[in-house]
């Protein structure tokens, strides 16, 4: 009995010490990850910053459901020799919710002012879903200012018959005025949440991980943020007609569009091509809506490769 103690002992002694040096190893060999608030346009935004170097910016934006949590992954490949920014959308996150202003044109504007005072003056841009909408407006408004666009996983409100598109089958949320919804859904802000995490994926199991669910719960329950995302639906109207006013003269930056198989499809990938004359097109095979959780092998490597290879330096 001793000896197998003494035996049982050693082994776990060692496999604390191999822990540790991986511990260790993983610490040394990361990118730190910080965080970082500025005051633009009358409103505090919350960031993420990583990397530092010569290679053009990189800035993330996040869509509904989320915060710049999501873009960690990412974060962590494109920061060897540039910087990467992912803000919290204005009413997400623990940026500033303001009493108006959430049109993507708006959006892109307090996006484009946060860069400008950090003192870049080109970068490369990426945004999924409500984030995506963004990007599309900062680069319509700046296309001088943006070497590279990508998009990913929604559809361009106002450009060809986006009314077809799939995501319009749950319109009956974009419909949420008032404070009966906010009644509604207050405290249970998980089981609205459920709703896009399960239904938009390919398979439930394998969508926004439960450490996420929870987390993303959290931020969007603290006090104004279910109401500031109401309102990035209650803009869509007239995204629709400042979209259709900036497609009349299409992008010529290079654009990578990335879709889930199981979601937008092609969809996007057509609106795109009206938008912008030089796509790229990718559609992640046997994934929905939530690239970066359900696919990311297939979904952060090209965004590297694109950016590397088209966004540097």
């Amino acid at each position: 009995m001793n000896l197998f103690r003494r035996i049982a002992g050693k082994v776990a002694a060692a496999l604390m010490l191999a822990g540790t040096l991986q511990g260790a190893a993983h610490s040394a060999t990361s990118i730190p990850i910080e965080d970082h608030t500025i005051t633009v346009n009358g409103l505090k935004l919350h960031y993420l910053q990583a990397g530092h170097g010569d290679g053009t910016p990189v800035v993330l934006l996040h869509g509904y459901t989320q915060t710049s949590h999501m873009w960690i992954p990412l974060m962590e490949q494109l920061a060897d020799h540039r910087v990467v920014i992912a803000p919290d959308l204005p009413g997400a996150g623990t940026s500033s919710i303001p009493a108006s202003g959430y049109e993507k044109k708006a959006l892109a504007q307090d996006i484009h002012a946060m860069v400008q005072q950090l003192g870049y003056h080109k970068i490369n841009i990426v945004g999924h879903d409500i984030g995506m909408m963004v990007t599309y407006a900062y680069a319509a408004q700046y296309p001088e200012e943006v070497k590279t666009v990508t998009l990913m996983e929604a559809f361009l409100p106002g450009v060809g018959d986006w009314q077809k598109v799939w995501l319009l089958r749950d319109k009956w949320h974009y419909n949420f005025y008032g404070e009966t919804p906010l009644k509604l859904v207050q405290g249970r802000e998980r089981i609205y949440f459920e709703h896009f995490w399960n239904d938009f994926a390919a398979d439930p199991k394998h969508s926004v991980s439960e450490t996420d669910r929870e987390r993303y719960t959290r931020a969007y329950a603290q006090p104004g943020r279910m109401r500031a995302g109401f309102e990035y639906f209650h803009a869509f109207t007239q995204d629709a007609q400042d979209f259709s006013e900036f497609a009349k003269t299409p992008l010529t930056m290079p654009m990578l569009v990335l879709t889930g198989e199981k979601a937008s499809g092609q969809f996007l990938i057509d609106q795109a091509r009206l938008v912008d004359t030089n796509v790229q097109a990718i559609i992640v095979k046997g994934s929905g809506h939530w690239l970066l959780s359900e696919a990311p092998e297939q979904t952060i490597p090209p965004i590297v490769n694109f950016i590397n290879t088209v966004g540097s330096p």
